[in-house]
């Protein structure tokens, strides 16, 4: 359990507002039943969103099995097992770096010296944000790449 840090009132009727924080991330709307649980001997109260004794993927109350604090029907599990209905993880995409040429073994900066001055050559009327983009450094440091040509 973790210590929230809110506090509220009890008013003269019995109630106490569930602030709208905890109602956001437990997920429960206005008219959503909630559960309480109490244990008398460390005065200890909790509650969470009453979920019911239905599969909580398709809302069956028929053939229930309770799998890891949930209620799954027998054709649901049968479905997830087979793979049907399941959409697949996205692969994600690799980016391939900005180079590709296999660095000599050389200090860094006589390396991009030479590429810049290779770009240099190949495009004279280039703008130092476009040497930049496809070194794929930053303008400063094709500023100080130039200075040390």
């Amino acid at each position: 359990m973790k210590n929230t840090g809110m506090t509220r009132p009890l008013d003269t009727l019995g109630r106490i507002v569930i602030p709208k924080e905890m109602r956001n991330s437990m997920e429960i709307k206005t008219g959503d039943p909630i559960e309480f649980y109490v244990d008398i001997e460390t005065g200890f109260l909790s509650m969470r969103k009453y979920i019911g004794v239905s599969c909580n993927l398709c809302s069956s109350t028929q053939d229930l099995t309770y799998f890891k604090d949930s209620f799954l029907c027998k054709t649901c599990i049968l479905n997830l097992k087979g793979n049907i209905g399941v959409s697949p993880i996205p692969v994600p995409v690799v980016k391939e770096p900005a180079y590709k040429e296999k660095r000599a073994n050389r200090s860094s900066s006589q390396y991009w010296v030479e590429k810049l001055k290779r770009l240099m050559h190949e495009h004279p009327t280039a703008k130092q944000g476009e040497y930049a983009e496809w070194l794929g450094v930053s303008h400063g440091r094709i500023s100080q790449l130039k200075k040390l040509l």
